[in-house]
C-alpha cells in the first residue's frame, strides 16, 4: 500500500500541475507599502518573471510619488497592478487598477516604463468628458519621457517629426510636441493642460490663452524647427 502522506503529496502535485496547464493557477497577491502608498500586486501568470515584478514595484514607488507631487496631490494612494492573462493589449488603466499583459513583458522585458505611462493615467483622473483623448495620451507619454526610469534600455523614444503628422495623433507624436513647447518658451504648459483636463475646463482656446498663439500656430512653429 502506498504511504498515505506520499499519496496526498502526489495528489496535490497533480492538482497544481493540472491547474497550471488548464489556466486554473491560483493567483498570487502581494501588498507593498512605502512612502504612504499601498500597491497591491496580483499575478495570474505562474510563469511571470519575478525580476520584472520587482522592477515594476520599484518603478511604481520611484515614479508615482514624483507624479503625485508634480501633477495631482490628491491622486489615489492605493493602487492595484494585475498581471492579467486574459488581457491581450499592452496595458490598460481603469480607476486605480492597471492591467498588464504578461505576453507583452515576455516579448519586451525591458519595457518597464509602461508602468510610468499607466500610473500617470491614475494621476490624471480626468473622468468622462475631461477633454480630447490625444491630450490625455500625449501627456502620459510626455511624462514617460520626462520621468521614465528605463526608456533607454527599452529603446523607447519620442517619435521624430516627419511630414504628415499632426498634433492630435496622440501618444509619442503629441508628447514630442509637448516636450518641444516646454523647451521653447512654454515651461509649465503641460501642468496647465493636465489641470484643465482634470477640472473639465479644457478648450482649444486654452492654448492661445497660455501661449498667445493658437494651437495651429504652435504646431506650425514646431514643424518649422522641430529639434529638441
Amino acid at each position: 500500500m502506498m504511504n498515505r502522506t506520499f499519496s496526498r503529496a502526489l495528489f496535490t502535485a497533480c492538482l497544481l500541475s493540472l491547474a497550471s496547464s488548464t489556466g486554473l493557477f491560483a493567483q498570487e497577491k502581494d501588498v507593498f507599502k512605502k512612502k504612504g502608498l499601498v500597491l497591491t500586486f496580483i499575478n495570474q501568470d505562474p510563469s511571470f518573471s519575478p525580476l520584472i515584478k520587482k522592477q515594476m514595484v520599484e518603478t511604481f514607488f520611484q515614479v508615482y510619488p514624483l507624479l503625485k507631487k508634480e501633477y495631482n496631490a490628491k491622486t489615489a494612494t492605493e493602487v492595484t497592478f494585475v498581471i492579467d492573462t486574459a488581457y491581450k493589449g499592452v496595458a490598460a488603466t481603469s480607476g486605480k487598477i492597471v492591467s498588464f499583459s504578461p505576453v507583452w513583458f515576455q516579448k519586451h522585458p525591458e519595457d518597464i516604463d509602461v508602468v510610468t505611462h499607466e500610473v500617470m493615467h491614475i494621476v490624471q483622473d480626468y473622468g468622462s468628458g475631461g477633454g480630447p483623448w490625444w491630450v490625455t495620451e500625449g501627456i502620459a507619454d510626455y511624462v514617460r519621457f520626462k520621468f521614465g526610469v528605463a526608456n533607454a534600455a527599452a529603446k523607447w523614444t519620442l517619435t521624430p517629426y516627419k511630414a504628415g503628422q499632426n498634433y492630435d495623433n496622440g501618444y509619442r507624436i503629441t508628447a514630442r510636441f509637448l516636450a518641444w513647447l516646454e523647451k521653447n518658451g512654454y515651461d509649465g504648459l503641460v501642468k496647465v493642460l493636465d489641470a484643465s483636463m482634470r477640472n473639465h475646463t479644457y478648450s482649444e482656446g486654452l492654448w492661445k490663452k497660455e501661449t498667445k498663439k493658437t494651437l495651429q500656430e504652435l504646431w506650425a512653429a514646431y514643424t518649422a524647427a522641430p529639434g529638441l
